[in-house]
């Protein structure tokens, strides 16, 4: 960004990630993206080839029990390999001060195979599924840099038509800093799904950087596994403390980090509504260590009902 004080983390990039598991595990993601590049205009584009071969599998909504003893005939009780292949573009104008306009499009084909053995998914099995989505929405975006932000709001609601589905998706985040080494956070955001809503959405939520895997997860609800509540409706909120051990800002921050998230999901047909009923929960704490302006790792420890989680990340949670 040269010597230009802008929240924008660079002009442009272009990154191609290639990673494989031992178990059967792949992703070949192709990401470019310009938020700075043309003055007034934003521009992403993802290809995704992806496989979760051990993603987990815990049933729909949001009662749904997690029981370590009922994996003891099958270690792939609750898990289930889905297969993801996707094309997402996105074009986001300004249309004054903070405020911009964002316009986009995807394509999508999710698959799913049950595992050796007894499982969970055989009773949901599910057939593949083509997707064609087209978005729009708007973004209000006062933060002072986007990786690591210090403070600011950020907030956006969108909307997006798929086969035979509609989401309205609305999120807040704000950010305080009222010491010189302390950071405040906080965020709410909430989904509705209506009309026919496939598996693989119910596991998603939308943003305008792309989906993000929600209700459980580094960056939904931290503290349960990844996809834990599965609904077409979903409400999600946090607050975090984020205190500099090491600071020198914008060059190297080392920050002790204290996190409280909690969410839950609804049913097809049920109305999602700002409620304490139903809500999951979790605790946890970690740190964070950001370079630069665009570079960040985040190794956090989060604990709710269930087994306490490590997880390891290269973005906030929000």
């Amino acid at each position: 960004m040269g010597f230009a004080e802008r929240p924008e983390p660079y002009f442009a990039r272009a990154a191609l990630d290639v990673g494989a598991s031992t178990q059967g595990s792949y992703a070949v993601i192709l990401d470019a993206q310009a938020p700075a590049y043309w003055d007034g205009w934003r521009l992403g584009l993802t290809v995704s080839f992806i496989r979760a071969n051990r993603l987990g599998y815990y049933g729909q909504g949001n009662n749904t029990i997690y029981d370590p003893d009922s994996s003891a005939g099958s270690s792939y009780f609750y898990r289930v390999s889905r297969t993801n292949r996707a094309a997402r573009l996105t074009l986001q104008r300004k249309i004054a001060g903070p405020l911009r306009a964002l316009v986009g499009g995807s394509l999508e084909h999710a698959e799913f195979r049950a595992l050796p053995g007894t499982t969970l998914y055989q009773r949901d099995s599910t057939a593949p599924f083509n997707d064609a989505v087209a978005r729009a929405g708007l973004i209000f975006d006062t933060r002072d840099v986007e990786a690591d932000p210090h403070r600011g709001v950020f907030a956006e609601g969108l909307v997006a038509s798929g086969r035979g589905y509609t989401r309205v998706t609305g999120s807040l985040h704000a950010y305080v800093h009222p010491l010189e080494r302390l950071i405040l956070a906080g965020r709410i955001g909430a989904e509705n799904v209506t009309g026919t809503v496939p598996l693989s959405v119910q596991q998603t939520m939308e943003s305008s950087e792309g989906q993000i895997v929600a209700l459980g997860g580094v960056r939904s609800l931290r503290g349960y596994y990844d996809g834990r509540f599965l609904g077409a409706g979903k409400l999600v909120g946090g607050l975090e403390a984020r205190y500099g051990l090491l600071w020198a800002p914008r060059l190297l921050e080392l920050k002790l980090i204290a996190f409280y998230d909690a969410g839950r999901v609804f049913d097809p047909g049920e109305p999602v509504r700002l409620t304490r009923e139903g809500l999951h929960g979790a605790l946890g704490g970690g740190v964070a260590l950001s370079l630069l302006r665009n570079s960040l790792i985040v190794l956090e420890v989060g604990k709710g009902t269930e087994p306490m989680l490590l997880t390891f990340a290269t973005a906030w949670s929000f």
